[in-house]
C-alpha cells in the first residue's frame, strides 16, 4: 500500500544497491546442500552471509509488495531448525514488481545485504535482505507457512538488551534472546508470517494508512485505551505498527480504543518509521469502542482560564480554521488566555521574505467570533525571516489570544524579534521591561529555534505573566527501536539549554516578587518525567501541573502508539501552593483518525 512510510530513503549499508529487477526462471529445485534461510539469518542482527552470494535459498512466499520503492516479496522455509533465535524468513528485494504468487515455491540466488531504513545516521537496525534476486519457481500452490502467534504471553516484559558498549552501544552484534527481550524476540521473527488477534489500537489511523496495537491488553493502560509511556524504562513491548498489503480504501480507520477483531497475519517487516511491522495479508474486523472528544468545563466567574494549542502550522490557506474555532468554542469553552503554537505567517510556507501572520491570526479569530465565542485580541512579535525552524518559509511563533471581556493585556513598547526581554521592580511588583517580548533571543540555546514570548497579563486587578514556548523538537533522536541501546536522545541537548534559560527568566521575575503568578506553558516537546521538565521546574521555580492528573491521563500526544506528554502547563508556587487551582488535558486530537492537530490542549483554571 502507498504509504511514505514504507519508502525506501536510504542506501544499503554492506552490499551495492539492488538491480532493476529479479529474473524469474523455471528449473530444477534447490540443491540438497544450499543455505537455508535460517543460516542467513542467523542468531544476531547481522547476517553472517551479508555481502555474501547465496544460491538456491529455498522457502515459500508468503507476501508479496508491488508498490512503492521497496518492491519485493518474503520467503520462509516451511522446515524450521530448533533454534528460537533464528528467523525463518527474508525480504527478497526485486525493485520492480514481483513474478510470483503466494503460495509458490521458489529458490532464490542473490547477494545478502543489510539495509538499514533512514540510513545509518538514525541510528537504526538493519533489515536483512536477499538482493540482485534470481528467482526459481518450482511449484504453486503451496499451504503458506502457519503463522506464528505474537500475543501477551509471547513477548517479554524487558524492552531491550544494553547495547555493547565496545561497539558504541549497539546491540547489532549480541546474541538474540528472544525469550528474554521484546526487541530481540521481534528480530527472531523478522521476516517471518506473524499473526496477532483481538488487538486494542493504540495509535489511531494516520495519513499513510498504518496504524499501532498493543498485544499487552493491561500494559500501562490510558483512560481512553492506549498505551502510556511513563518513563524511559516503560518503552511497552507490547505494540505493534500494522501495515497491509491490501488497497488503502480497506484498511481500517480506527480511533485509539477500537479493536482489531478476529485474525491480522502477515509478515513481519523493519521500516524507519516505527521498526517492527505487520505488513497485513489479512487485517481484522474493527470494532469501534465510540471514542469521543472531550470537553472542559466552563471556567467560573472568579477563575481564569488559560490554554495552550499546538494548532500544527496554521496558515490563511488551511481548511481547518472551522474547525479549530469549534474546538476553541466547545471542547475549550473559550478560554481567557490562549497560547497558540504553530502559527504560521501570511502565506505559510511560501518562502518570500513574509513574516507577519496578522492574516492567519485574524482568520482565526474571526472564526472563533462566528463559532459562537468572544471576540478575541491578540498579542504577538513577528521572528527574523526563517530563523526560527519548522517549515522553511513557514515562520512559526506563538501568539497570545485574550478574551478583553474577561482579561487584560499590559502593552509596555520594545519588544521585537531580537531585543531581550528583562524585568523590573516597580513599587515592591515585578514588571517585564516590554510586553510583548521575547527571552534572551540571542541566546545560542535559541538557533533555529522558536524564542519563547512573554506577556504581561491583569485578571480582576491581579497581575498575572505567561512565557509562551515551543521548544527544540525531538527530530534527530534515535528511535525505541534503535540498534542502539539505550537509544540517544541528541535533541536534548539544546532543550536542556532553552530550559534553563527559561527557568531563569521565571526565577527573574520571583526574584523581584516571590508570590508572582508565572505560568509557563506550551509546546515543550519533552516528557513530564524528562530532565527538560526538572531543569524548568529547578529551585521550585516551576512545577509542571499535568502532573497533578491520575497518571492515565497524563498525556498530550500519541507517537508510535505511545501516549505522552509533550505539551505543559508549569506554574510558580503562588499558584501551585496557594491557589485552587484545577488542570486538564482535553483529548481532541491525539487519539483520533480525523485530528486536527496532531496535539491536545490544556487548560489550566486559578483564582489569581
Amino acid at each position: 500500500m502507498p504509504s511514505k512510510s514504507s519508502a525506501r530513503l536510504a542506501a544499503l549499508t554492506v552490499a551495492a544497491v539492488c538491480s532493476a529487477a529479479s529474473t524469474i526462471v523455471l528449473t530444477s529445485p534447490a540443491h540438497a546442500d544450499s543455505v537455508r534461510v535460517h543460516d542467513i539469518q542467523g542468531s544476531t542482527r547481522i547476517s553472517p552471509y551479508a555481502g555474501k552470494t547465496v544460491t538456491d535459498v529455498a522457502g515459500i512466499v508468503t507476501g508479496i509488495r508491488t508498490y512503492g520503492s521497496s518492491r519485493g516479496f518474503w520467503l520462509q522455509d516451511p522446515s524450521p531448525d530448533d533454534n528460537p533465535a533464528t528467523s525463518e524468513g527474508v525480504f527478497v528485494f526485486t525493485s520492480s514488481a514481483p513474478k510470483v504468487a503466494v503460495g509458490d515455491s521458489v529458490t532464490v540466488s542473490g547477494t545478502v545485504s543489510e539495509y538499514v531504513p533512514g540510513g545509518t545516521s538514525s541510528g537504526n537496525q538493519s533489515l536483512t535482505e536477499i538482493t540482485r534476486p534470481t528467482v526459481t519457481v518450482v511449484s504453486s500452490g503451496n499451504a503458506v507457512p502457519a503463522a506464528t502467534r505474537i500475543g501477551a504471553k509471547s513477548v517479554p516484559a524487558a524492552y531491550a538488551p544494553a547495547g555493547d558498549t565496545a561497539a558504541n552501544g549497539s546491540v547489532n552484534g549480541l546474541t538474540l534472546q528472544p525469550s528474554t527481550y521484546a526487541l530481540d524476540y521481534y528480530e527472531s521473527l523478522e521476516g517471518m508470517n506473524v499473526q496477532v488477534s483481538d488487538t486494542r489500537v493504540v495509535g489511531a489511523t494516520d495519513p499513510y494508512t498504518e496504524l499501532w496495537v498493543t498485544v499487552k491488553p493491561r500494559e500501562n493502560t490510558t483512560r481512553h485505551g492506549g498505551t502510556l509511556y511513563g518513563s524511559y524504562t516503560s518503552q511497552n513491548t507490547g505494540r505493534l505498527q500494522i501495515q497491509s498489503l491490501g488497497a488503502v480504501a480497506d484498511f481500517p480507520v480506527a480511533n485509539v480504543g477500537d479493536t482489531l477483531t478476529g485474525t491480522t497475519a502477515g509478515p513481519l517487516d523493519y521500516n524507519q518509521f516505527g521498526g517492527y511491522t505487520l505488513v497485513a495479508s489479512e487485517i481484522g474486523t474493527l470494532k469501534s469502542d465510540g471514542l469521543e472528544r472531550e470537553t472542559t468545563r466552563k471556567q467560573s466567574r472568579s477563575e481564569l482560564a488559560v490554554a495552550t494549542y499546538n494548532v500544527e502550522n496554521l496558515d490563511p490557506s488551511d481548511s481547518s480554521f472551522e474547525e479549530h474555532a469549534a474546538a476553541i468554542v466547545n471542547n475549550l469553552q473559550s478560554p481567557d488566555i490562549l497560547s497558540l503554537e504553530e502559527i504560521q505567517d501570511n502565506n505559510g510556507a511560501t518562502n518570500d521574505g513574509t513574516v507577519a501572520a496578522d492574516q492567519t491570526v485574524r482568520k482565526l479569530i474571526d472564526a472563533i467570533a462566528a463559532a459562537g465565542g468572544p471576540t478575541y485580541d491578540w498579542r504577538s512579535i513577528d521572528p527574523t525571516n526563517n530563523t526560527d525552524g519548522g517549515e522553511p518559509g513557514g515562520n512559526i511563533r506563538q501568539v497570545f489570544l485574550f478574551n478583553p471581556e474577561r482579561v487584560s493585556f499590559t502593552d509596555r513598547a520594545g519588544g521585537d524579534a531580537t531585543t531581550a526581554v528583562g524585568v523590573t521592580k516597580v513599587h515592591g511588583k515585578a514588571q517585564l521591561t516590554a510586553s510583548p517580548g521575547r527571552i534572551d533571543p540571542a541566546n545560542t540555546a535559541w538557533a533555529n529555534s522558536r524564542k519563547p514570548l512573554a506577556g504581561e497579563f491583569v485578571f480582576r486587578g491581579k497581575t498575572v505573566f505567561l512565557i509562551a514556548n515551543h521548544l527544540n523538537s525531538k527530530g534527530g533522536d534515535q528511535g525505541l527501536t534503535a540498534q542502539y541501546q539505550p537509544p540517544v536522545r541528541s535533541s536534548e541537548t539544546q532543550r536542556h539549554l532553552q530550559a534553563t534559560a527559561v527557568n531563569a527568566f521565571a526565577k527573574e521575575i520571583l526574584a523581584k516578587q516571590k508570590n508572582a503568578d508565572v505560568i509557563t506553558l506550551g509546546d515543550i516537546n519533552d516528557f513530564e518525567f524528562s530532565d527538560t521538565t526538572k531543569i524548568l521546574e529547578s529551585d521550585g521555580a516551576l512545577w509542571s501541573a499535568i502532573k497533578s492528573l491520575p497518571k492515565s491521563e497524563r498525556y498530550t500526544y500519541d507517537y508510535q502508539g505511545n501516549s505522552q506528554v509533550l505539551d505543559q502547563i508549569l506554574i510558580s508556587p503562588s499558584i501551585r501552593y496557594s491557589c485552587d487551582f484545577t488542570y486538564d488535558s482535553v483529548h481532541i486530537n491525539a487519539e483520533f483518525n480525523d485530528q486536527i492537530s496532531d496535539h491536545d490542549p490544556q487548560v489550566l483554571r486559578f483564582r489569581p
